[in-house]
């Protein structure tokens, strides 16, 4: 991929422009805005597919074998659409253009296979040299050697010991499973049931999968590898696996069976009311199968309700089946009604009022698994799904708030009511290191991510800078300020976190425009000086990496390789993130501004909206921290990112492609019409000198110098 990057020095002149000079402006403006309002559903909500990887589509088809409910008609369109993902080299990949993914490619394979797709089709021929060329079986991660396993395609003694006796550790235990994120706890619960059950379900013989062993099955070596280093944690839980798997041997262990019936009890409590578990798809398909394995039938009540609940995750086109892991009603929700109203629609617009009914209601009222280390603080979030009281989501709920506050409901007692709510719980949910995570508080103990188990992603859910930042400028919407010890706390968080460079890494979204993108608007938001250098360093940065047309992108990749940091094609929504960030910088007049405003109208469709092929979601990178590698692992040791991060999850949310833009369209009219510009970046350098240049280390100076002008 070659993608040329304008020089800073093409981009230091400058000029003043108003809409009124873009003559397309107004008509992309209400184009977006008369299409975003066509999408949304009778009951107020908006919501757009989440697409993520193939692997979603294999482990369906697997489930329904598993479970014994599959038909031939649905294995028919699920294999059509992996069939249509596979790529003309046969593999298939963790996100759109990434490198052909070998546990990926295993699990479509196989699934195809089962499905009855002969393995002496041409595309069925590629994936199988790639697979072997890889490694083969032996060489997959942890998740596909345990759905392998299951149905007697690898031996059980090659997948790390788990013992479920980790349900009754106390809290006060070096490692518990809540210790665990959200959604690695939700999957690893179940999985405690499987691992200890051990099921095999027999499948026809022309589903085996022999050929993908370098060796045969009977010659292949089983064991799990021993680090490279004679110290540390990764050899502490290595051995640790080395005598588990001896106690696993012993005829009598007393606590299994409580430590079983806790975890069916668990799984039990955590079902929603839409059968699902954590919201998302593999604590549910993992859910269900160590229930069937403990002898639960397809007919029990837990067991339909989980089933049938799959339907709102599927999406049926023509002859294919996609499967979501997961449905973000809530996320795209608030952030289209943010962009309608950057957009200039009335904050009484029945759209906008039903949407806000809505979201009020959805509130989250009840307990949580994020109890456990947020005591005493009471409930007020919302989720990211329709049905996922247990989890509620920080970031959700900052930007829910952010759009509550700019509309005008029908009962302002109930929508103050519900704002006081959240910004008391998400007030009660900030770590004690300053920071935001997603779904808990101070879930931050790395060596869970050194248990050899934990090769499938992020295991602990860390604070980030973007819902840090989103959550300060939900707070300096509201009025809150510097001064507030949380919002100081915060602050001091984010400026220690940016990069020497100028942007901010981004957890969530890809990835440093989104990180700065988030940041800059919220300091903005907060009343903050924004003629400093660190924020003149971050707008260098973002001018800096625009692409040529005059968008802005950066590939998944720039997680796991620093080379693509802020590089990649242009898409609408980075576009926009990086405008979003020059905007709330105050360079509403730079040419890079107005080369991006430029691209974004270019680029829309007839329809009023944007394509975007490109990934630009996080779920997780796949290192197992949920933070920026600070020293990348070598390559060839244990945990080494590669550009196929096949532990990772990444997302193309449909709805960003069209809320976003519209975002930053809106606020660039807005602030074009205001005759207050401020100055631009040639003018500002003086200014920023003054100020000085910041250590990196030293927070508390840099917010010092932040208040000197606020």
């Amino acid at each position: 991929m070659n993608v040329r990057l304008r020089r800073n020095d093409d981009l230091n002149s400058t000029a003043k422009h108003t809409h009124s000079e873009f003559a397309g402006l107004n008509p992309a403006i209400g184009q977006a805005t008369e299409y975003l309002l066509h999408l949304q559903y009778p009951e107020g909500y908006w919501w757009s597919e989440l697409e993520s990887n193939p692997t979603m589509e294999a482990e369906f088809l697997l489930l329904t074998h598993f479970l014994g409910i599959g038909d031939d008609n649905t294995w028919h369109k699920l294999s059509k659409q992996l069939l249509a993902q596979q790529r003309p080299d046969g593999t298939w990949g963790q996100f759109y253009d990434a490198p052909g993914d070998l546990s990926t490619s295993t699990e479509c394979y196989f699934a195809l296979k089962l499905a009855g797709v002969s393995p002496d089709e041409p595309m069925m021929k590629k994936a199988r040299d790639f697979i072997l060329s890889k490694g083969g079986v032996p060489e997959t991660r942890v998740f596909t050697k345990i759905w392998l396993s299951m149905f007697g395609q690898y031996e059980w003694r090659g997948v790390p010991v788990m013992p479920p006796e980790i349900m009754l550790l106390p809290n006060w235990f070096p490692i518990t499973i809540y210790d665990f994120s959200s959604w690695a706890r939700a999957t690893i619960v179940p999985l405690l049931i499987v691992i200890d059950r051990k099921p095999v379900k027999s499948i026809p013989e022309s589903a085996q999968i022999d050929e993908l062993y370098p060796l045969a099955r009977s010659e292949t070596d089983y064991s799990i590898s021993r680090p490279n280093k004679l110290i540390g944690w990764e050899t502490f839980f290595y051995t640790g696996d080395q005598v588990l798997r001896h106690i696993e041997r012993l005829p009598w262990k007393p606590t299994r069976a409580q430590a079983i019936k806790k975890a069916e009890q668990w799984i039990l409590d955590h079902q929603e009311t839409d059968g699902s578990w954590g919201g998302i798809q593999p604590p549910w398909v993992y859910s269900l199968m160590a229930l069937h394995a403990l002898g639960y039938s397809v007919d029990h009540p837990v067991m339909q309700k989980g089933i049938e609940g799959f339907r709102s995750f599927l999406i049926e086109e023509g002859d294919r089946l996609r499967v979501q892991a997961c449905v973000s009603p809530l996320w795209d929700t608030c952030l289209t009604m943010i962009a309608l109203l950057d957009a200039g629609v009335d904050p009484e617009h029945p759209a906008l009022t039903t949407a806000g009914d809505w979201l009020v209601d959805e509130q989250i009222l009840t307990g949580g698994d994020w109890q456990v280390k947020a005591k005493n603080v009471a409930p007020g979030g919302w989720a990211f799904e329709f049905h996922n009281s247990t989890y509620p989501d920080l970031d959700d709920s900052s930007e829910i708030v952010m759009a509550l506050n700019r509309v005008k409901l029908s009962s302002t007692e109930s929508k103050n009511q519900a704002i006081d709510r959240a910004v008391q719980w998400l007030l009660g949910m900030q770590s004690s290191n300053g920071g935001w995570a997603a779904f808990d508080k101070n879930n931050t103990k790395m060596l869970v991510a050194k248990i050899p188990f934990s090769d499938f992603g992020e295991t602990i859910d860390p604070p980030s800078v973007d819902v840090t930042a989103h959550i300060l400028e939900m707070l300096g919407q509201l009025g809150y300020r510097p001064d507030h010890p949380a919002v100081a706390k915060g602050l001091d968080y984010v400026l220690a976190d940016q990069e020497d460079d100028g942007p901010w890494f981004g957890r969530w979204g890809v990835n440093y425009i989104y990180g700065t993108g988030a940041v800059l608007p919220a300091l903005k938001a907060l009343g903050l000086n924004m003629d400093v250098e660190s924020v003149r360093r971050a707008v260098r940065w973002v001018i800096g990496h625009q692409n040529d047309d005059g968008g802005w992108g950066e590939s998944c990749m720039s997680y796991v390789d620093p080379e693509w940091r802020g590089k990649g094609p242009s898409t609408a929504s980075q576009t926009a993130w990086a405008l979003l960030s020059l905007l709330a910088a105050g360079e509403i007049d730079h040419p890079a501004t107005i080369n991006g405003v430029e691209y974004l109208i270019r680029t829309q469709q007839p329809d009023g909206s944007w394509d975007e092929p490109y990934f630009t979601g996080t779920g997780f990178p796949g290192y197992g921290i949920g933070q920026r590698l600070d020293e990348p692992v070598p390559e060839g040791q244990p945990g080494y990112p590669d550009h196929k991060m096949p532990a990772g999850f990444m997302i193309n949310y449909h709805m960003y492609r069209n809320c976003w833009p519209l975002s930053a369209l809106g606020r660039f009219r807005e602030l074009s019409n205001n005759d207050d510009h401020w100055p631009t970046l040639g003018d500002r350098e003086a200014v920023a000198s003054e100020a000085g240049e910041y250590s990196p280390k030293r927070a508390g100076n840099r917010l010092q110098r932040f208040l000197k002008i606020w």
